[in-house]
């Protein structure tokens, strides 16, 4: 089993480059399904979430070719199957990507019900309210582990998303491109890879608007073609190593981001007394001065990223004074707080409220990283604690984070991953 040893109580200082968003790649990979041809996928973050994505789409036919770690070349015309109920699919949450591209494609799908991290209960009911709205439909299949999704037809249909759901936003969007007609999403999440989706379809030739606002109208075409796109930077890995030398009262520069995907990240460091100053493609972060206290409300898209709120919680565990965090888009999302308490963090939980006592220092311990960010959340407090942390379970840090290791050992961290 794999760990990450940490040895904390340094200020974190230098560069570090962002890599392509995981959120955008795990949707655009399955969205080539609709291309009629081979597309070239660059600046992909080389993460298992990816690389399951990539082996998913191999499963059911499409070749695809690694050109470096960071390039794909993707020809989804051998595609020779429409169901994907293995394993594979089944642990990872983005596989419901493949209802969306395989219906908009072929008309049908079968697809194993997605797992992936577990922060509390994530249906996938508006995902097939938008499809039913262009005339599929749906049933759960093998005693509830997958679900086929089918339609003679589909036309373009009016969507009302009941909730704002970056998914099925997305998996609307892919089953639209080629519907007959025009299909409207009402009440649509605004997240920046929602916008690169839209993008990367219309370079293939399709035809959405609205894509960043809360109304997005798609207008069906006939075919897509083959392209060649770069991912947009990962606004979550940044704003992780932005909170990163934040905690650790460091100072570096983050390369390669849209200072604008960060806006509320940055915001809220600056609320903390972090000196943050923007460039074209890069942010740098000064918190020598050391942080206070600070309130979030985690909210969709332009608000502070729910993906966001376990880094900040480690963060605010080493800030001076007493903080709020309200967690407003997921029920459970606080699961990890267990293990920041192993560390010497002052935190109790009240349902979707964390009040965070900050403490001067953190002390090392054992911990495991519960989920995704959760074991982000875990790195941030491992060094700032004083002596040497194990972080176990790193696979789910590995699942959204490019080369973690390497980038801190960048920075000045003393960091090591070893096999136990």
């Amino acid at each position: 089993m794999d760990k990450f040893v940490v040895c904390g109580g340094k200020p974190l200082a230098g560069e570090v480059t962002i890599c392509g968003a995981k959120n955008a790649a795990v949707a655009i990979i399955p969205a080539t399904i609709l291309a009629d041809g081979p597309c070239r996928l660059k600046n992909i973050p080389d993460i298992s979430d990816v690389k399951a994505m990539f082996e998913i789409l191999q499963r059911i036919g499409a070749s695809v070719e690694k050109v470096d770690d960071n390039t794909y070349i993707v020809d989804p015309t051998t595609i020779n199957s429409c169901e994907a109920v293995f394993d594979l699919a089944r642990n990872m949450r983005a596989s419901y990507y493949l209802l969306g591209a395989l219906l908009g494609k072929r008309g049908y799908a079968r697809v194993a019900m997605p797992g992936g991290c577990f922060f509390g209960v994530r249906p996938i009911d508006q995902h097939l309210k938008g499809f039913a709205s262009m005339g599929a439909e749906h049933r759960l299949i093998d005693s509830g582990d997958a679900i086929e999704v089918k339609a003679d037809r589909l036309i373009g249909g009016y969507v009302y998303m009941d909730v704002v759901s970056v998914g099925a936003t997305m998996n609307v969007m892919l089953a639209a491109v080629k519907a007959d007609g025009t299909t409207i999403i009402e009440n649509a999440a605004r997240e920046p890879h929602i916008v690169d989706l839209a993008n990367f379809l219309n370079t293939m030739g399709a035809n959405i608007k609205g894509a960043g606002t809360d109304v997005i109208k798609i207008q069906g075409v006939e075919s897509l073609h083959g392209t060649t796109y770069s991912i947009i930077p990962d606004q979550i890995e940044a704003g992780t190593y932005m909170a990163a030398v934040a905690a650790t009262k460091g100072r570096a520069v983050i390369k390669n981001v849209t200072p604008k995907h960060l806006e509320s990240i940055t915001a809220k460091l600056r609320e903390m007394g972090v000196i943050v100053c923007e460039g074209d493609d890069s942010v740098s972060v000064d918190a020598t001065g050391g942080i206070k206290r600070c309130n979030i409300k985690t909210m969709p898209h332009p608000g502070f990223p729910t993906d966001m709120q376990p880094q900040a919680v480690a963060l605010l565990s080493v800030a001076e004074g007493t903080s709020i965090v309200n967690e407003a888009v997921w029920e459970s999302r606080f699961q990890y707080v267990d293990q920041l308490l192993k560390l010497g963090a002052q935190i109790s939980v009240n349902g979707r409220i964390a009040i965070i006592d900050g403490v001067k220092s953190l002390t090392a311990a054992d911990v495991e990283a519960t989920d995704l960010r959760a074991g982000a959340a875990m790195i941030i407090a491992a060094l700032c604690a004083d002596g040497e942390s194990t972080i176990s379970s790193i696979k789910y840090i590995e699942r959204g984070y490019d080369k973690v290791v390497e980038k801190f050992k960048g920075l000045g961290a003393d960091i090591e991953k070893v096999s136990v």
